[in-house]
């Protein structure tokens, strides 16, 4: 009798055990952090660089499109470098904490604008970016065009 209780137990926890043992060490995708778009992102003490991407023309000009978040309760200067055929370009922007987001690049009168090697669509140019004290962050950057729609009014 008790031979006839326990089989079916073993077999129905056996059964359930085989069928959720598949994800007892999986890796969860949605705990990964990932950009949702084309262009990087990386934060900075009390700035968030979000959607970083610099839109390239045929003349070798890039446009640099990002939006930051200022989370302090301080106007900062954000500064840009990065590397033109060996020597160092430096660039600032600033980024005020009243309205909280900046949108970069979108501005043909305000644009930042890059030139050298680096800018070739579908690369990856190396700029770095730093504010106060705080450490700055190396952000290898896509290099798009404007074949895209969404992207052809940012074209410089």
């Amino acid at each position: 009798m008790r031979r006839r209780l326990f089989a079916p137990l073993a077999l129905a926890f056996s059964v359930a055990l085989g069928a959720t043992g598949c994800t007892l060490n999986a890796e969860i995708a949605t705990m990964k952090d990932y950009d949702p778009s084309d262009g990087v992102g990386t934060e900075i003490g009390e700035l968030a660089l979000r959607n970083i991407m610099l839109i390239t023309n045929d003349a070798g000009e890039g446009n640099l499109v990002m939006t930051v978040v200022n989370s302090g309760g301080n106007d900062v200067s954000l500064n840009v470098q990065y590397t033109d055929d060996g020597s160092q370009v430096n660039k600032t922007i600033d980024v005020p904490s009243e309205p909280a987001l900046l949108r970069v690049g979108d501005d043909p009168g305000a644009a930042v604008l890059f030139s050298g090697s680096d800018v070739i669509p579908g690369g990856l140019a190396p700029i770095y970016f730093q504010y106060a004290e705080n450490p700055g962050e190396l952000v290898l950057v896509p290099v798009l065009d404007g074949t895209l729609p969404e992207y052809e009014l940012l074209v410089p």
